[in-house]
């Protein structure tokens, strides 16, 4: 903590800056860029079913032993990745409706794994999968890197909001009674 600020002090700078980025947070997901996004992330998941279900199905048969393994495992990751998005954007959408908090949307976010998610298999193997395919997966993976931006944009907010202010101020009040309370054994 910088010399000469006390928690409370503190405690009025982030819910200062925590005010600005809930703003952020709720006018975002209620505004004509999220829904641009939800629809790209969406058509994407469409996309991908189609052509996991058709032509993919069709290519995939003439690939070799070994391409068929790398197919079978990009389409699982690309699957996995594009349900944990989907996820990620219904769960926004949810709090732009007015149908979830923030901070409830915040909680169960807790089952959606943005960032853990495996990448691709090595360019080398990627080279050797179907165009289509490797489409799919170049266009998850940039439609994934924006996701998590917005999502520590959001998560950094709601970080700093109120409520979040108000449990910190609580740890530091109970911080300072041990502090005296050993303070006071020491004497």
């Amino acid at each position: 903590m910088a010399k000469g600020r006390n928690v409370s002090d503190t405690g009025r700078d982030a819910r200062r800056e925590g005010r600005h980025a809930i703003i952020f947070a709720e006018s975002f997901v209620s505004s004509e860029q999220f829904g641009s996004l939800f629809r790209e992330g969406m058509g994407l998941v469409e996309e991908t079913a189609t052509y996991l279900d058709g032509k993919g199905r069709e290519e995939s048969r003439r690939l070799t032993r070994s391409g068929s393994l790398a197919y079978a495992t990009e389409s699982m990751r690309l699957t996995t990745r594009l349900m944990q998005l989907a996820s990620w954007l219904l769960l926004q959408r949810a709090v732009g409706e007015g149908e979830l908090s923030r901070l409830q949307a915040e909680r169960d976010k807790a089952r959606i794994n943005l960032r853990d998610m495996q990448p691709p298999s090595s360019d080398e193997t990627l080279l050797d999968l179907p165009q289509g395919l490797s489409a799919l997966v170049t266009r998850s993976l940039r439609l994934q890197e924006r996701i998590c931006h917005l999502d520590r944009q959001i998560s950094l907010g709601v970080a700093g909001s109120p409520a979040a202010v108000q449990d910190l101020n609580a740890v530091n009040h109970q911080i300072e009674r041990l502090r005296s309370a050993f303070a006071g054994a020491k004497t």
